[in-house]
């Protein structure tokens, strides 16, 4: 039965055991019921794995370098479910102390299954929001990376910081304005509409983008912008007339 399945009650009576189940193969440094769940088909049966990693590190310092060394293990397995885990996991830890677990992601970032990745880049989204200056120190040569899957996937990674500190991405983003593959440019046009329609945020972009000088890309990312806040004008601070009147007013015109 999966996870959502359940009724809430049994949710919560699964995620206590598999973190009771988790912290007793650490205790004992072994691992057997931490594969059942890293490699569990059901994304939220292995999403609860790794958060128990997270608060198991938190919760119980002596158990950190197990941790790590179980983690190690684990990534080299042949199943990519237990090595996209791993990386969810270490991400984890990476909110605080990502100097910890930098190898991981720097191997995951070349895995040859995309799951993870993702993970990875997942990993980057949620490390970023709550540690971003080690985090975008780390991503930012990636940047210029030959792969373009590379330079792709940190764009991407680097977005949720950006939908709050536009200011903290924008000097990163504008390393890849003349990136000649097609899907990089499309993911950083989708980023810079992203990051444009939280409160304060156009002004942060807009200025900013006036000092960039690929004129081709610019008005790409400045029609994404108008379209987010057609898109998501739900959520968005300015109406979509809003957003235009600003950027007419304060877009400088090559």
């Amino acid at each position: 039965m999966a996870f959502y399945d359940l009724s809430k009650e049994e949710r919560n009576q699964l995620v206590l055991k598999i973190n009771q189940d988790i912290q007793e193969d650490l205790s004992h440094n072994e691992t057997k019921l931490i594969i059942r769940y890293f490699s569990d088909d059901d994304t939220y049966i292995r999403k609860t794995g790794y958060l128990a990693i997270g608060k198991i590190f938190y919760a119980y310092p002596k158990l950190r370098e197990i941790i790590f060394a179980t983690l190690e293990n684990l990534f080299k397995s042949e199943d990519e479910l237990v090595r996209q885990t791993v990386i969810n996991a270490a991400g984890e830890i990476g909110k605080f102390h990502f100097d910890k677990i930098q190898n991981f992601m720097d191997k995951g970032l070349f895995d040859a299954h995309h799951r993870v990745r993702n993970a990875v880049i997942g990993s980057v989204k949620k490390m970023g929001e709550r540690n971003p200056v080690p985090v975008l120190a780390w991503a930012k040569p990636y940047l210029k990376h030959p792969d373009k899957e590379i330079r792709r996937e940190i764009c991407h990674g680097i977005e949720l910081r950006g939908r709050t500190h536009p200011q903290d991405i924008l000097p990163l983003l504008k390393e890849l304005e003349f990136d000649e593959t097609k899907r990089v440019s499309d993911t950083l046009v989708h980023v810079l509409g992203q990051i444009a329609y939280k409160k304060g945020c156009i002004q942060t972009v807009i200025k900013h983008l006036n000092t960039w000088d690929n004129k081709i890309l610019v008005q790409k990312a400045l029609d994404e912008i108008v379209d987010v806040h057609n898109r998501y004008k739900k959520f968005a601070v300015l109406s979509q007339q809003d957003a235009i009147d600003y950027i007419d007013a304060n877009f400088k015109l090559y």
